[in-house]
């Protein structure tokens, strides 16, 4: 996907033509949410299938092997898709892997609250279509839709009452390390010191979960930050560079050359072209 964002619905219809295509489990380049007002959904995602019934919500994030199949609940299906990249709603997206790794999908009451989810996508979707669509807003209202999933969430299950696993609370304490840290030039030893475990460990408990080293995901937060900031500010490359803890303005570029196979000057120019 090059776009930042995307929204769209499926419809009855669809689901016969999903039915008939070749759907294999795949993974994304971008986060993935779906909403779902009627209609099912055979959701294959951690090597293991689930079927889920509306009302509901899945998130998938970028790089997770899944396959969805859509299907009918009294002859209706009515499925919000988004899809947006990390950079999108970068102060987010790494809450959203701490929230939902282990747990990606949602059942949710068919109450006020939910019908508001569907009016949030319905806004998302009208501004998507304007002549002149302002995606600030399309940014404001995700994090809105977000923030009231997460706030259903913590009323279906308080977190006094969930069963946490140890390598869960570990990770989400990383995360929360890491975001309070991440411009900063540190390590690996940085963070397990900060956690009070080795290295390795901290390697397994990444990798078991998010298929990534503790390297590469401060890289990649940092990198979020640096899309992010190089499409809403106009602050140099160097500038940019320098605010995440890189000395050098080529050893920043490189890093991020070689992540995203074109320069951040060259990222800037076209995501705001597409924005435009």
């Amino acid at each position: 996907m090059k776009q930042m964002f995307d929204i769209f619905k499926l419809a009855p219809e669809d689901v016969a033509r999903i039915a008939a295509s070749e759907n294999e489990a795949h993974v994304h380049n971008y986060e993935e949410l779906l909403v779902g007002v009627k209609g099912t959904v055979e959701h294959f995602i951690d090597f293991d299938s689930k079927l889920i019934e509306a009302p509901f919500i899945s998130f998938v994030a970028k790089g997770k092997v899944h396959r969805v199949v859509p299907g009918l609940q009294n002859g209706e299906c009515e499925i919000w898709g988004i899809r947006f990249r990390s950079e999108f709603i970068a102060e987010t997206t790494f809450q959203l892997y701490s929230i939902y790794h282990d747990n990606a999908n949602m059942a949710l009451p068919a109450d006020r609250c939910f019908m508001r989810l569907d009016t949030l996508c319905q806004l998302m979707l009208d501004e998507v279509k304007a002549e002149e669509p302002d995606y600030s807003v399309v940014r404001h209202l995700l994090s809105a839709l977000f923030t009231m999933i997460e706030a259903e969430r913590r009323k279906l299950a308080p977190e006094e009452v969930q069963s946490i696993k140890s390598q869960s609370t570990t990770f989400k304490n990383f995360l929360k390390t890491l975001e309070e840290n991440f411009r900063r030039p540190e390590g690996v030893e940085f963070y397990a010191e900060k956690l009070f475990m080795s290295s390795r460990n901290l390697n397994i408990i990444c990798k078991n979960i998010l298929q990534q080293s503790v390297s590469e995901i401060i890289e990649t937060r940092k990198l979020i930050e640096a899309k992010s900031l190089l499409l809403t500010t106009d602050k140099t490359i160097a500038e940019i560079g320098f605010e995440l803890g890189y000395s050098e303005k080529s050893y920043f570029s490189n890093v991020f050359k070689r992540r995203e196979g074109q320069t951040p000057g060259q990222f800037r120019k076209e995501k705001k072209t597409l924005i435009s």
